[in-house]
């Protein structure tokens, strides 16, 4: 999530945890500690795909921030003793410190990206996608809380009532992501894509218009689902993925490592780079179809051998999601179904069938 986003829930959190004992403190400490797991930002591997998938590691593990949590806890209760009037003990610290640095993992474990919430474990990053990267009605009412217990001096209160509506928020979410896998599922029977790899997550800002991703071999397959939809019938959009290129593309490292880390939700294409033929992968989970902004070189040809890159590159996307795109966007969520499809900004060459390419 947003910055903003990941500081109000580490405000909200600390208030709601020692508000009472340290007021306005508590939402100022909470706030740096939910911001701290993303200052992996700062750091450069000297590679574009370990940067991006180094990202949401170590610092968003929950057993490191649990053991930074328990280290602060410790300090704190040492150089902070307890007192009669205000009496703050270590398990008290140790619920502030831990929940305010955990919180942000887990809340980014509900997007896209992917959540190395196990670090150091070698098991895939988590993503259960239910909200996206930046959701205002998610983030507003953990703001307004914070402005009302900071205004009012009743913190804790505060900070407790924009937490809960905060969850419910994505309590909703959740229920919104089962309708569409419930409305998906006899469309994939019917084609045999039941147990094809699939991703379905929210469109920006909303979590009203959602958009699945379907993975079958050579092919994937676009569809946007929205909870408003005069028309109930679905229409799954079929794009290229150039699987053939997938082998030399995922023969080094950097490949695989790419792969570790989106799953089978790779796009492959050759483009000429400073006059040399280049492979490129792009992580199409991420952005919108036409505006993924996760492309990496992995792979240059010499004669007729493809050689992985010792150093791969994030490629520049000549393309952003617009205020006309966002407007069509806000349209096909409240039910207009004609007046967008996944599959609007879609290059020719990349699809499967342009004669059924009609939502």
């Amino acid at each position: 999530m947003d910055s903003i986003t990941q500081a109000a829930l580490g405000a909200a959190v600390g208030g709601a945890i020692l508000g009472r004992r340290l007021g306005r403190k508590a939402v100022l400490i909470g706030a740096l500690l939910g911001t701290l797991p993303d200052l992996d930002v700062v750091l450069d591997y000297g590679d574009a795909v370990a940067n991006v998938t180094e990202h949401r590691g170590f610092t968003h593990s929950l057993f490191v921030l649990t053991g930074l949590g328990t280290l602060f806890a410790l300090l704190a209760t040492r150089f902070f003793p307890a007192t009669a009037a205000r009496p703050i003990h270590f398990h008290h610290w140790w619920w502030f410190f831990v929940l305010c640095l955990t919180t942000h993992p887990l809340l980014d474990s509900f997007t896209t990206y992917g959540t190395q919430l196990f670090w150091p474990l070698d098991v895939p990053p988590v993503a259960w996608p239910i909200v996206f990267i930046i959701d205002p009605f998610y983030t507003l009412p953990l703001l307004i809380a914070l402005l009302i217990g900071i205004t009012t001096k009743k913190v804790r209160n505060a900070c407790a009532i924009g937490l809960a509506l905060s969850s419910v928020y994505l309590l909703l979410a959740a229920g919104a992501k089962w309708s569409v896998e419930q409305r998906l599922a006899p469309v994939l029977a019917e084609q045999g894509l039941q147990q094809a790899p699939i991703l379905i997550q929210p469109t920006p800002f909303n979590i009203v218009l959602w958009r699945a991703t379907i993975i079958d071999d050579d092919r994937y397959y676009e569809s946007l689902v929205g909870l408003f939809d005069r028309q109930r019938s679905l229409t799954l959009e079929p794009l290229r993925r150039n699987v053939a290129l997938e082998e030399y593309a995922l023969a080094g490292p950097r490949g695989q490592r790419l792969a570790w880390f989106t799953g089978p939700f790779l796009r492959y294409e050759t483009r000429l780079i400073d006059g040399q033929e280049t492979l490129i992968a792009t992580d199409i989970r991420l952005g919108f179809p036409g505006f993924h902004p996760f492309s990496f070189t992995l792979a240059t040809r010499d004669g007729d051998t493809w050689r992985p890159v010792e150093t791969s590159e994030q490629l520049e996307t000549s393309r952003d999601l617009r205020l006309e795109t966002l407007s069509r966007l806000a349209s096909r969520a409240a039910g207009d179904v004609t007046a967008l499809c996944a599959s609007d900004f879609i290059e020719p060459q990349w699809r499967a069938e342009p004669f059924l390419y009609h939502c």
